[in-house]
């Protein structure tokens, strides 16, 4: 299999179903499109027209796939396929896609860099180094460094995974008691978590696109309620996207892109986190990835802005291979909304939401829910609120 020389193959590493759209944008701008993904992913309904060559990964555990195989599959492939761009569609990814980048001299972020788009231990320190305000954290590397810090600052805490993608797994401690039990549970995996301190406050997202280390986009937008509530308190997922011009919005990019420099962001799409604490009103860093935010967010964002991130990243990617210029498209100053929620329905009836501002409906078993869109961020709002209450009343379920 000898490839074009006029055409610019890239390399897309998904060890979850998504990116479809990325997928779509990234074959119709003329280039060639190979997808590594898991086995047992082999009969989802990837796009497969936009797909040159698909190849598959054994998992060792979710997301998780042998490392050696993976450089040793490339090595082989790569004798008579030249690959020029490689992108990771997930959190999980990002660090296979970094270590291939190295090991074949691939342009783009590389390990260390990727660390600051992956581990949370290396995003606060490096958010520190630069100034920029993080919750109180420790590593969980040293018993003195330990107990000095839970010395220095108040419970509660947060013990948290350093690499997982979402708010599993997150543990609120309330003693020191609790917490030296707690790590030796954790066992010799002690190391793969980080502790920072519990603030209460209302948590932001913001997504970007950068091109040559400056944003080009932004859209913000706060949690209603928060992924770690959902994921703790088996709640509904909700999350609007705000007023461009409100302080918050203005706050929140004005650290977004402090952050983004900082961690040395070249291109690509991002997906950043944020707390406002009730104490202080002050912005919080919590963390940040290089991809485009799950949960459907992307969709909430294309609705309010009408900017498709997976289809932008795609011609960022695109442009930046191939020196040109990325011009964004024209946005739109809407507002959207959405609501999810597990469901004691396989198949739910969505009948009974008849509101016209409902632009787009979940499709998947055991699940509810939708993306209201309107010009006025008001009547957004009031929306989700009904609908929460409708769901909660006649559709949720609990885990």
């Amino acid at each position: 299999m000898t490839g074009n020389t006029d055409q610019t193959t890239f390399l897309c590493i998904s060890s979850f179903f998504k990116g479809e759209d990325f997928l779509r944008s990234c074959k119709a701008l003329g280039n060639k499109v190979l997808l590594i993904t898991s086995k047992g992913l082999e009969h989802k309904k990837w796009p497969r027209e936009s797909i040159d060559e698909i190849f598959y990964m054994q998992e060792k555990r979710e997301g998780v796939w042998n490392m050696d195989d993976l450089i040793s599959g490339l090595a082989f492939l790569m004798q008579n396929q030249k690959i020029d761009r490689i992108v990771a569609l997930d959190d999980f990814d990002v660090e296979k896609a970094t270590l291939v980048r190295e090991h074949f001299r691939i342009p783009g972020m590389g390990q260390t860099t990727g660390r600051y788009f992956r581990d949370k231990l290396a995003m606060r320190m490096k958010a520190e180094e630069a100034n920029i305000p993080v919750p109180a954290f420790c590593p969980l590397f040293n018993n003195r460094e330990i107990d000095e810090y839970t010395k220095r600052v108040t419970p509660p805490w947060l013990i948290k995974p350093r690499s997982e993608a979402s708010a599993t797994g997150i543990r609120k401690i309330f003693s020191s008691e609790e917490l030296w039990a707690v790590l030796e549970s954790l066992g010799d995996r002690r190391h793969e978590y980080l502790m920072e301190k519990f603030a209460p406050g209302d948590v932001y997202h913001v997504d970007s696109l950068s091109v040559d280390g400056k944003i080009v986009f932004t859209q913000a937008s706060q949690y209603l309620s928060t992924p770690m509530d959902v994921a703790h308190g088996h709640g509904i997922f909700r999350s609007i996207t705000l007023k461009m011009d409100s302080p918050d919005a203005i706050g929140l990019m004005e650290i977004n892109e402090e952050v983004l420099k900082a961690f040395g962001m070249r291109f690509s799409a991002s997906h950043s986190e944020y707390i406002k604490s009730r104490d202080t009103g002050k912005f919080y860093f919590l963390e940040t990835a290089s991809r485009v935010g799950g949960a459907h967010l992307a969709e909430m964002v294309a609705f309010a802005s009408g900017i498709n991130l997976w289809a932008e990243w795609a011609a960022i990617e695109d442009a930046m291979a191939k020196g040109k210029p990325y011009k964004l498209p024209e946005v739109k100053n809407q507002y959207a909304g959405i609501v999810v929620s597990l469901c004691r329905f396989q198949y739910p009836d969505y009948s009974c939401f008849t509101d016209q501002e409902i632009c787009w409906q979940l499709q998947k078993e055991y699940h509810i829910g939708h993306i209201v869109q309107s010009e006025s961020q008001e009547r957004v709002l009031e929306l989700l609120n009904e609908h929460t209450k409708r769901i909660q009343i006649d559709f949720h379920a609990s885990t």
